[in-house]
């Protein structure tokens, strides 16, 4: 069984987090419109980084290049 992290965000993170995806992912990558943005990433980062215990662990970038490895398209 996979383990799950369950993500939950204020309305307003969730809403200006959408807004930035929609628009990066629709053009060539522009800077962000608002600083909040900004903001929300970062405070995803932090949210993540009190969770996560496999940023610290001495086989990081084994476990980081296996897990880019499973999400990876196929090719």
């Amino acid at each position: 069984m996979t383990e799950q992290v369950t993500l939950t965000l204020p309305p307003d993170e969730a809403v200006v987090l959408f807004e930035w995806l929609t628009r990066f992912n629709s053009s060539d990558g522009q800077p962000f419109e608002d600083q909040a943005e900004q903001r929300v990433l970062w405070n995803l980062e932090a949210s993540l980084e009190s969770i996560l215990s496999e940023p610290f662990r001495p086989d990081y970038a084994q476990i980081l290049a296996d897990a880019r490895s499973r999400v990876r398209d196929k090719l």
